[in-house]
């Protein structure tokens, strides 16, 4: 295997490529995979307090969020070494720079903190597979390498590091802001509508997870104003397998510009979502686009389009809901704990491997550990203690 580049300590790894099992080269992995614990469990700790554990009534969240890390502690280190070897993670960082692609923001959070989070489990019942050093240094050094890419090799790694996220080059963003229009009152607040339907629809189609829409921002304008870019991802049918609900949508994956006036935009978080100053920023919208992404490129819409889509949204979000109400508890575990897993998998689709590679969750958790997760009830309170969100790796003996 070639050297890798780019990570942390790629600088000091070269000498100890030819000798893997050396001890030089072992601590410097563990140096690695250390100031990757440390640099997630601060920046994860902070987001995590931010938001509740958002248990619904409907669906068991907790159960399953844990069920797919545990199963990404698992798995992803051998689906990344596939990956990466059909294309190198610097290509899949640089080709996701582009509207409608779901290698973004919050998948690259996703696949460095899945497995983390899995590790806090496990850690309490087989503390040796938790702490594989090689298993977390392939994680680490695959989110790292994409990571810097996606973002244009600025020097940082991911949204909270300077807190904007802006991966689009200026072409496109020209391409975009061609496309805006002035709006009226009458016109924003059917925008507004159209955009809340949209929000609640993903945020259920994807079991109640908010990775169904991504921000990206803030590009200033040469007149004062900012825009901010929001994609909506996999609206119709899927790989999910409960999305035949979606069969009327008619389309897959949108694109949206909100030029906004009089609105700071004090940061993208690594969940994709934006915080403002004041909060109610699409009451200063003053233009507006929309594209398709499902084609080859971008394709503009009209704005009477988002009064078309409508209908056929709600119908299949009413279609879901009740779909998710007759299914029993592991019905539903096992389709939450798909999304998360299922994270990595636009990578994948990057690379052209992502048929070759086996998504069934849950597959490898122990049955008897898998019966303790899945009992599992969020209580919707954030982290609370001053401990670190990450442990450390323990001692070497």
């Amino acid at each position: 295997m070639a050297p890798r580049s780019r990570s942390i300590a790629a600088a000091s790894w070269g000498p100890f490529v030819a000798d893997r099992a050396s001890s030089p080269y072992h601590e410097l992995r563990r140096q690695y995979v250390d100031e990757y614990l440390g640099y997630h469990s601060r920046i994860s700790g902070q987001l995590t307090s931010e938001r509740t554990s958002l248990e619904s009534k409907l669906i068991p969240v907790s159960a399953y969020i844990i069920t797919a890390c545990i199963e990404a502690l698992a798995r992803y280190p051998e689906m990344i070494e596939r990956i990466q070897e059909a294309m190198p993670p610097e290509e899949i960082g640089r080709r996701a720079r582009r509207p409608g692609c779901r290698v973004n923001t919050v998948h690259l959070w996703s696949i460095a903190n899945l497995a983390l989070v899995g590790r806090k489990v496990l850690a309490q019942v087989d503390p040796v597979r938790a702490n594989d050093v090689s298993d977390l240094a392939t994680i680490a050094d695959f989110w790292e390498r994409t990571a810097r890419a996606f973002r244009g090799d600025d020097g940082t790694r991911q949204a909270c590091d300077n807190g904007t996220v802006t991966p689009y080059r200026a072409a496109v963003i020209d391409e975009l802001l061609a496309g805006v229009r002035p709006v009226d009152d009458e016109q924003r607040a059917r925008i507004k509508r159209w955009n809340a339907t949209l929000v609640s629809y993903l945020f259920l189609l994807y079991f109640d997870t908010r990775v169904g829409t991504g921000d990206t921002g803030p590009y200033p304008l040469p007149d004062g104003r900012v825009a901010l870019v929001r994609d909506y991802y996999q609206m119709a049918e899927s790989d999910f397998p409960w999305s035949g609900v979606a069969a009327g949508v008619p389309f897959s994956n949108l694109t949206a510009v909100f030029v906004l006036d009089g609105i700071t935009i004090d940061r993208i978080t690594d969940f994709g979502t934006s915080n403002t100053t004041p909060e109610d920023y699409l009451d200063h919208m003053v233009g507006f686009a929309l594209f398709t992404t499902d084609g080859p490129s971008l394709q503009p819409l009209d704005i009477d389009a988002t009064d078309a889509m409508v209908p056929a949204v709600r119908a299949a979000q009413s279609q879901h809901y009740r779909a998710i109400a007759a299914m029993d508890r592991d019905e539903k575990i096992r389709c939450g704990a798909y999304v998360y897993f299922s994270f990595l998998r636009p990578f994948a689709i990057e690379a052209g491997v992502a048929d070759e590679l086996d998504w069934t969750v849950p597959r490898d958790i122990d049955p008897g550990l898998y019966a303790m997760v899945s009992a599992m009830e969020g209580n919707n309170t954030g982290a609370q203690d001053d401990a670190p969100y990450y442990d450390p790796l323990p001692p070497t003996a």
